[in-house]
C-alpha cells in the first residue's frame, strides 16, 4: 500500500511537492522538539494545525497544557526556527476536535497506465481513482478528494 504522499504525487508537480514535503517536516518536527524540551507527555496532547503569516499555530486538548507549554515556549522557537528559519512566532489555542488523527493505510496502485490506447489509459485511471475512493470511509472526505482531483485536472487540462 502506499502512502498519501506517493498519491498526491500523482496529481502534483514537483515544486508543489516539495514546498508540501517542508510542511510535512514541519508538522512532523513537533513531536521531536518538544520531547527534546522534557515535556514529551504533552506530544499527545498538542499538535501543529497551521502555519500562517510565519506563526505557527498550535492546538492543545486542554488549558493546562497550553500554559505548560507557553513555558517553554521561547525555547521551541528557537529549536523550531533553527530548522524552519522563516517561523516568527508560536501561537496557542484550544482544540476543536477532540482525540487523536487515526492514519489509514492505501493500496498501492502501479505508478504506470497499463499500455494501450487513450481510451485504455482513461479507463486505468478511472478504476485507479474509483478503488482509491472506495478506501476511505468518510463520505466528506471522498468528496472533497475527489472535488480536488477535479480542480486540478481542469487545471491542468487533463481529459
Amino acid at each position: 500500500m502506499k502512502k498519501a504522499g506517493e498519491l498526491l504525487s500523482f496529481f502534483f508537480d514537483e515544486k508543489t511537492l516539495d514546498k508540501a514535503q517542508g510542511y510535512a517536516d514541519l508538522f512532523a518536527s513537533w513531536a521531536s522538539v518538544v520531547k527534546a524540551h522534557r515535556i514529551p507527555a504533552a506530544v499527545d496532547h498538542s499538535r501543529i494545525v497551521e502555519l500562517e503569516r510565519h506563526v505557527l499555530l498550535v492546538e492543545a486538548d486542554h488549558p493546562g497544557w497550553i500554559q505548560l507549554l507557553q513555558t517553554k515556549q521561547r525555547e521551541l522557537l528557537r529549536a523550531l526556527q533553527s530548522r524552519f528559519p522563516d517561523i516568527t512566532g508560536i501561537s496557542f489555542r484550544l482544540s476543536r476536535k477532540p482525540g487523536p488523527v487515526v492514519q489509514r493505510e492505501v493500496p498501492e496502485y502501479p505508478l504506470e497506465p497499463e499500455p494501450g490506447s487513450g481510451s485504455a489509459i482513461k479507463e486505468t485511471l478511472q478504476e485507479r481513482e474509483s478503488s482509491l475512493y472506495d478506501t476511505f470511509e468518510d463520505t466528506e472526505l471522498k468528496e472533497t478528494l475527489k472535488q480536488l482531483q477535479q480542480g486540478i485536472m481542469a487545471r491542468n487540462k487533463m481529459p
